[in-house]
């Protein structure tokens, strides 16, 4: 059965997807980038504005998205019984991912390059991670669920490893200043990281609902009420 939150992972790939893919056609329609020098870099295409404030909008949003499952994501695996320092792991790769790509929105490339490229590096290479992390934890415990087809995981295995060749491959581009190659092996990065993204989905078909609960400090605690044997043995105690 799929449950409303498996909707959350599937909305953030096309919400991602639609996001950068609009960027890039405001800049070159607005012509700040030009296709005819190469294939521009996904941060140049939001470098100037008026897509920069668009860009930084809609990457918070997805970063707010991407943080909420990977919260999900985490208690989702401790229910699984997966320990708690590799299930932590996980999770402080997710978070690292959403944060980065919210400092890549909010901190353009023009204006603070150190910034965005350290925004950039934990999107990318800390968000591939994420997914690796998982996918090995999944052969690691032959007891953990798989839920969905059969091919589920061995996809997940094919995009993993198709990202960290195009990672590397992008890095190596670039310092050969091959900047147009290395550009379109970023956006193909993207494009899998979404797409890894958006499988979530078919581990969240089993989730039906989620409910959030407050539990007060021991300070805050209330004293417990004195019972009234309690109270009787009080005064016989002060005679």
């Amino acid at each position: 059965m799929w449950g409303y939150l498996s909707v959350l992972p599937a909305f953030l790939a096309v919400w991602a997807v639609t996001s950068i893919w609009t960027v890039f056609a405001i800049a070159v329609s607005n012509r700040t980038v030009n296709l005819t020098e190469g294939i521009p870099y996904i941060s140049l295409c939001g470098s100037y504005p008026p897509q920069s404030c668009i860009f930084s909008q809609l990457l918070n949003m997805g970063a707010a998205m991407a943080a909420w499952i990977c919260i999900l994501r985490y208690h989702q695996l401790r229910d699984w019984g997966v320990g708690k320092w590799p299930n932590q792991m996980i999770l402080w790769s997710g978070l690292l991912c959403a944060l980065g790509t919210s400092v890549v929105g909010n901190f353009q490339q023009k204006n603070q390059q150190a910034t965005h490229l350290t925004g950039a590096f934990f999107a990318l290479f800390v968000g591939h991670l994420y997914f690796w992390l998982q996918l090995l934890l999944s052969w690691r415990m032959k007891s953990l669920p798989q839920p969905g087809a059969p091919w589920i995981r061995p996809l997940r295995l094919v995009l993993c490893s198709l990202c960290t060749i195009l990672m590397v491959a992008m890095v190596i581009l670039h310092t050969r200043l091959l900047r147009s190659a290395s550009a379109a092996c970023e956006w193909t990065v993207a494009m899998l990281l979404f797409t890894l993204f958006g499988l979530l989905a078919v581990d969240f078909s089993g989730l039906d609902s989620c409910t959030l609960c407050l539990q007060p400090g021991s300070s805050l605690s209330p004293p417990p009420p004195a019972s009234p044997i309690s109270l009787q043995a009080q005064p016989a105690q002060a005679l």
